[in-house]
């Protein structure tokens, strides 16, 4: 029987309060106003008060209005029916479809025991040579993306959405503004992934404690897609806007600050959603690529610094490109032998030459004489930026290692470059 109180004892925010038996954390309820209804969430418990946060805001809502408590925590509807549709932070839809509720499931369950967990061994082919060649993402890997404001991680995001090769993609944005939304949409849309996807948009203008549900109805619904064998590709921006709402709940309940006004839990919050990532055995994955902004393009800020010690490397994205020296996908090692008997040889050899010219191009700035070995590593430089570097290149992992060989015997002889001889001999381009 579902509990009901009619009467508020206080109202801070988007936070109200109430005395209440036998409820649970992040139990449901519903607040009848004479607008109508309001869903609100279980924040907090102190012996019999409960705190709520109302998902459309405390606005209208008076101390009389009579609170239901539902019985459950947070559902989302679970079905093939889901795919191609877009929801927002509640579950409810925001393509004027049809509300989907059968076979409702519960988020925000535990992480998969570790002993049910298969080592990472394959790679996810992206078509991004920065990706998959320098640094390979690896199934149930969970990365991080840090980048700051106006560095285009989401136009990022959707080329992996569209070209990524996995079974079907879960996209979650959090405070996005409405053309971002729209951008997500309409790129999916017309390059024909949107059918294979299922997006969940909270943007600016709605709730800020709907942002807070985002990754967990994303990761619930990639888990059962996982469970029934699929390869699940989970994309998610922006972990500070996810992070930012904690902070702001957080302020709202009066509890004690950490590190710049955060919550001290920020670390388990973060954790307890990255380490959704898992490859079962016997059946599908879950692989994590989330957005974390970085204010200052600091990366001491606590939002970035705890996701680095809980994510197995990062992509930095800088100018438009993904940073070569400081992105690291520390899986790699598990996929590089399994490719192409080269691509170890390619991925630290060229970048090793990649720093050589970053390192001639000062000596230029500073106007010092260039030597003829310094004027073949400002044109390999040039080469590697345009045509390995750059986000638009699109090419096959083959594609993109004979590439790296075609940019290497144009700028040097295979005697200047440390190359084991055998792959020098087998794939050296012939002409060269």
């Amino acid at each position: 029987m579902r509990k009901v109180y009619s009467k508020i004892l206080s109202i801070a925010g988007n936070v109200i309060t109430v005395k209440a038996k036998d409820i649970a954390y992040e139990e449901l309820a519903e607040v009848k106003t004479s607008r109508g209804k309001s869903l609100a969430q279980v924040i907090k418990l102190e012996n019999d008060t409960v705190s709520l946060q109302v998902f459309s805001g405390s606005r209208g809502i008076s101390t009389n209005d009579e609170v239901r408590f539902l019985g459950h925590p947070m559902r989302v509807a679970f079905s093939d029916n889901i795919l191609g549709r877009i929801f927002d932070g509640s579950g409810e839809p925001r393509d004027k479809g049809p509300t989907l509720t059968d076979n409702l499931i519960e988020i925000s369950g535990p992480p998969v025991n570790p002993a049910k967990r298969i080592i990472p061994e394959r790679i996810i082919r992206t078509n991004i040579p920065m990706i998959d060649v320098f640094n390979s993402l690896v199934v149930s890997q969970k990365l991080p993306i840090f980048s700051v404001s106006g560095e285009p991680y989401n136009e990022l995001l959707a080329r992996i959405a569209l070209q990524a090769e996995v079974d079907m993609i879960v996209l979650g944005g959090i405070g996005l503004k409405y053309d971002q939304y729209m951008f997500f949409k309409d790129t999916l849309e017309e390059g024909g992934a949107l059918s294979k996807s299922v997006f969940f948009m909270n943007t600016a203008s709605d709730p800020i404690v709907e942002g807070l549900m985002v990754p967990d109805l994303c990761l619930a619904v990639a888990e059962k897609f996982a469970l029934g064998g699929k390869d699940v590709l989970v994309l998610l921006t922006d972990m500070t806007n996810f992070s930012d709402a904690l902070k702001e709940i957080s302020i709202t309940m009066e509890r004690v600050p950490s590190n710049r006004g955060y919550p001290g839990d920020l670390y388990s919050q973060l954790a307890k959603r990255y380490e959704k990532a898992v490859d079962f055995q016997g059946a599908g994955s879950i692989t994590i690529l989330a957005v974390t902004t970085m204010p200052g393009d600091d990366v001491t800020h606590p939002v970035p610094d705890n996701t680095g010690y809980i994510t197995e490397g990062q992509f930095y994205l800088r100018g438009g490109r993904i940073e070569p020296f400081g992105s690291l996908s520390r899986l790699k090692q598990q996929v590089n032998d399994k490719t192409r008997k080269d691509h170890r040889a390619i991925m630290d050899g060229m970048i090793q030459l990649y720093a050589q010219f970053k390192e001639s191009q000062e000596k230029k700035a500073m106007g010092f004489r260039m030597s003829s070995w310094d004027k073949k590593l400002l044109k390999y430089g040039k080469l590697f930026e345009s045509q390995m570097m750059d986000l638009s290149v699109k090419v096959s992992l083959e594609d993109a290692l004979d590439n790296g060989w075609k940019i290497l015997a144009e700028c040097f002889s295979p005697g200047e470059i440390s190359f084991r001889t055998d792959l020098v001999k087998e794939f050296w381009p012939k002409n060269k």
